[in-house]
This record gives structure tokens, C-alpha cells and sequence, in this order.
């Protein structure tokens, strides 16, 4: 029986990869007027047969290729734990979730302490200080970094501050030597936005490190533009066990206890322990100590995810080649454009080209981006380019009440007028970069 059940195993998948091979395989060549996606997703008939492999199966919650993902991707990072969740944004709530757990005491986030962050940035970095009832305390950026600017940071500082949650823009990584010695000095939380950053790397501490892995907790999306995908998808990584409990905790319905899904009694208590108000001996996997979610990945996902991580070295680099050709190709229109330029100490793994008019330009953000969707080149905004002008904070912005604001944001506000990127991804070939360098030099007249 074992022997049929390989074989029709490797039947189901081989013709699943022959089907991948009539339908997906192949990139028909570029031709002016195709179109240039900013992102997309990049596989092959790996990622096909791991995910006709865990269907087959049919566990369909976290499982076997989970548990491989988890243990490979920490490895990768160099981290002690890895915790798969069902997106970026969750990855980001959950991070920010286990920081108010009540078992880390008087460091723990309550409801009205201020978390120092950027508006400059993707709404679900902020989501959680908000919806948890914290207050979110806003610097402005730096251009060409897109980060936060740290001479703010001590102006941000109030006796309810308890954390800094920032991301590392399209990439590049923010000051992570500064921003970690200030949390270090005023006893504060380090959340790193790692979405858009996997396998950017900095110089910290005398070694080359990867964002992500420097503050208490960082978070990565598997979303398709990213850099590595599952469809959706998200990890939290921590060298802190008593963090990764919470993490886990708050993504498993809150509960206590830690037992993987399908697995019973781990610990050797499940029904010998006294919790709360709850009768003597109270079955363990169903004691919560915190008000949870579900927020788990499925196997198919993690399969997915698995043959990806293999890819993951080359996609770096691809990344990397495509933003440097794009930079060299535009060099000469850098007095009309504010080109991107990486943070000092560091090795970026962008996820795009970020590109701010400037004001003797002769022409505006929208009229070259205008220009460039009617070309076929997919463009793409800074995100929310000042989060505190959207319709979420409109309440807010009326109280005057639910946020604080260090200065004027006036960078914030200039990338929300002036600036926009386009894309570096693996998928992109020379003559799509290439078209969009000339498309660009020949609207700025060269």
C-alpha cells in the first residue's frame, strides 16, 4: 500500500508540473508597449510539486513543511525563532500584540503609552499602535534614505514612551546603530519592519548582519510583490524564546499553551496545573491568557514558501543588479531627479527604486508618472506618503487627540507630493529596465 501511495504521490505531482510546463513556463520576450509590472511572482515547477505535495496530504493547517519553513528561515536570518503567520500586517499586529502582554510586567505597552514611528510609510506598521489604543508618536524622514530622521528621536521621547516600530523603506535600512541606542538607553522596545527588506543587510556591532534581526522583534511579508512569496503569508522572528511564547500565543487563539497543532501534552502538565479561577488541573490546551486570533498559515503556503527560500539567495541578487542598473542608467537626470541612495553601512536588498522630483525639475510627479502608465511601466506610490492625511485619521485629526507629531513632517509631506518608485524585481529583464531608463531620460529632455 505504501509503494502505491508513492507512486500516485509522484504521478499527481509530475502532472502537475507538466501542466506548469504548458501554462506557466516560459517569459515571452519584451516588446515596447507590454506592460512592466512593479512586482510579481517568480517559481517554477518546485514550487508546483511542493504545493500538489502538501495538498495531497491534506493537513490543511500548519504542519510538516511549517515546521521546515520555520526552522529554515530562522537559520537563514541567523535567529533563534521563526513563527509563520498569514501576512505581513499580521506579523506586524502580533509583534506589536505580544509587547502588551501582561506577563513582561512594567515593560509591557498599555493602552495610552506612545510608540515612536514614521507616517511616511504602509498603514499596517501604524494599524496596531492604534487599534491597540497606544499612541502612535510621528518623526518625519530623511530623502534619500526614507527612514526616520534620528536627530527627532530624542524630541519624540516622552515618560510614556515604551517603544520604536519603524520599517525599513523599500529596502533601505534606517539607522539601526542610532535608533538601537536610543532604545537602548531609554529601556525601550525595537520593532524592525522587515517587509520590504529581506536580506537587506547592515554593519552592526562589528559584523554584517540582516535587518530584521537587530531589534526585539522583526517581521517579514510572503505577500507576491515581496521578496520571496507564499500568495499570502508573514513570519515574526525573535532571538528572545519568552517573545516568541507571546507571538505564538496571540496567533493561536491566546492561548497558553504551546503545543504544536496536533500534538497533545508537550510539557507533561496538560492536566496538572492550577490557572487563574479555572478547577484544578484544567485541561492546558485550552487555557488563554490572552485575547488572541487566528492568524496561522496553511501547509500548502509553507510548501510553497520552502521552494522559495531556495530561491531566495538569487532573488537578492537580482534585486540588487536591477537597482543598480536602473541607478547607473539614470545618473545623468539626477538634476531633475532625486536618485536613491543606500543607507551608510549597509548592503540593501531593494524591493524598488524610489524617485522624488525635484522642484527646478520643470515637470511634476504625476506627469511623469502619467507619462510612464501610458508607456506600460507600472508605478507605485511611497505607500500611504503621510498616513495622518488619509480618511482612517480623519476622527483623529478632528479630536487632536489619538497621536502626536514631532514638527511639521515636512519631508513626509513632500514625498506625498513629489515622490514615487518603480520596480527592481527578480522577474524584470535588461530590455524592460532599459526601456523604462529611456522612458524616463526622454521626458526629462536628455
Amino acid at each position: 500500500m505504501e509503494d502505491m501511495e508513492r507512486e500516485l504521490r509522484q504521478r499527481a505531482i509530475q502532472a502537475a508540473i507538466s501542466y506548469y510546463e504548458v501554462k506557466h513556463k516560459g517569459q515571452k520576450p519584451f516588446a515596447p508597449g507590454g506592460r512592466i509590472p512593479y512586482a510579481g511572482r517568480v517559481f517554477d515547477e518546485r514550487e508546483i510539486g511542493a504545493l500538489i505535495d502538501a495538498s495531497l496530504d491534506f493537513w490543511l493547517t500548519t504542519g510538516r513543511y511549517a515546521e521546515t519553513f520555520e526552522r529554515e528561515f530562522a537559520a537563514f536570518l541567523d535567529v533563534r525563532h521563526c513563527s509563520l503567520v498569514n501576512s505581513g500586517s499580521s506579523a506586524n499586529l502580533l509583534a506589536f500584540m505580544a509587547l502588551t502582554s501582561p506577563k513582561l510586567g512594567e515593560r509591557r505597552i498599555k493602552r495610552g503609552d506612545e510608540v515612536i514611528t514614521v507616517a511616511a510609510g504602509f498603514p499596517t506598521t501604524v494599524a496596531p499602535i492604534i487599534q491597540f489604543g497606544a499612541v502612535p508618536v510621528f518623526v518625519d524622514v530623511t530623502i534619500p534614505s526614507y527612514n526616520a530622521d534620528c536627530s527627532q528621536l530624542e524630541q519624540a521621547i516622552s515618560e510614556k514612551t515604551k517603544a520604536v516600530m519603524l520599517a525599513h523603506t523599500l529596502g533601505n535600512p534606517f539607522d539601526l546603530r542610532a535608533v538601537k541606542e536610543f532604545c537602548d538607553r531609554h529601556g525601550l522596545w525595537l520593532i524592525e519592519d522587515n517587509c520590504d527588506a529581506l536580506g537587506s543587510r547592515c554593519f552592526y556591532g562589528g559584523e554584517w548582519r540582516f535587518t530584521g534581526t537587530i531589534g526585539h522583534l522583526g517581521t517579514s511579508s510572503f505577500y507576491p510583490p515581496h521578496h520571496m512569496t507564499m500568495g499570502e503569508g508573514g513570519a515574526v522572528y525573535t532571538n528572545d524564546t519568552t517573545l516568541k511564547r507571546l507571538v505564538e500565543s496571540f496567533r493561536d487563539w491566546g492561548r497558553d499553551c504551546w503545543c504544536p497543532s496536533g500534538r497533545d501534552n508537550t510539557c507533561g502538565d496538560r492536566f496538572t496545573r492550577q490557572f487563574g479561577e479555572l478547577p484544578y488541573g484544567y485541561d492546558h490546551k485550552y487555557v488563554y491568557a490572552h485575547f488572541g486570533y487566528n492568524l496561522k498559515v496553511t501547509e500548502m503556503q509553507a510548501a510553497i514558501g520552502c521552494a522559495q527560500l531556495e530561491k531566495l539567495p538569487s532573488f537578492i541578487e537580482a534585486r540588487k543588479r536591477n537597482w543598480t542598473r536602473l541607478r547607473n542608467g539614470l545618473a545623468d537626470i539626477a538634476d531633475r531627479l532625486i536618485l536613491p541612495e543606500p543607507a551608510e553601512n549597509a548592503d540593501p536588498s531593494w524591493f524598488g527604486f524610489l524617485l522624488t522630483i525635484r522642484e527646478e525639475a520643470g515637470f511634476s510627479r504625476d506627469q511623469l508618472v502619467n507619462h510612464l502608465e501610458a508607456k506600460g511601466v507600472q508605478t507605485r506610490m511611497l505607500f500611504a506618503g503621510n498616513l495622518i492625511k488619509h480618511p482612517c485619521f480623519d476622527e483623529m485629526r478632528k479630536s487632536g487627540q489619538g497621536y502626536r507629531i514631532v514638527g511639521e513632517l515636512k519631508q513626509t509631506d513632500r514625498i506625498m507630493r513629489d515622490t514615487f518608485w518603480i520596480g527592481v524585481y527578480p522577474g524584470m529583464t535588461d530590455d524592460m529596465l532599459d526601456f523604462m531608463i529611456e522612458q524616463m531620460r526622454g521626458f526629462a529632455g536628455r
